[in-house]
């Protein structure tokens, strides 16, 4: 289990966990991992999104042009119209991590 302020969690400590949790070996646990991975991929890349339950969701997001500040040289510039994805969390893991 991971402590407060320590290192991420790597994927191949996440397969291990995984494969403990679902009581099966590291290739099967690698294989669901991946599958999910390349779903919420696919379908926030065409433009929609991925509820993950006791997670979150997974969305993409568009954003319209805009202008900017280079911080450098003050010059204002037109930032074209651009996608980014969002991530919201779910209430139960928000409750979860305040208990």
């Amino acid at each position: 289990m991971a402590v407060a302020n320590s290192k991420p969690m790597t994927k191949t400590q996440l397969v291990a966990t995984l494969a403990d949790e679902m009581g099966s070996d590291k290739k099967t646990a690698t294989a669901a991992l991946d599958a999910i991975s390349s779903v919420v991929t696919r379908v926030v890349a065409e433009g929609g999104a991925v509820t993950i339950p006791g997670i979150g969701k997974v969305a993409c997001r568009a954003r319209p042009e805009r202008q900017v500040r280079n911080p450098q040289t003050q010059e204002m510039m037109t930032k074209p119209a651009d996608k980014v994805v969002k991530v919201t969390i779910a209430k139960a893991l928000k409750d979860s991590v305040n208990a």
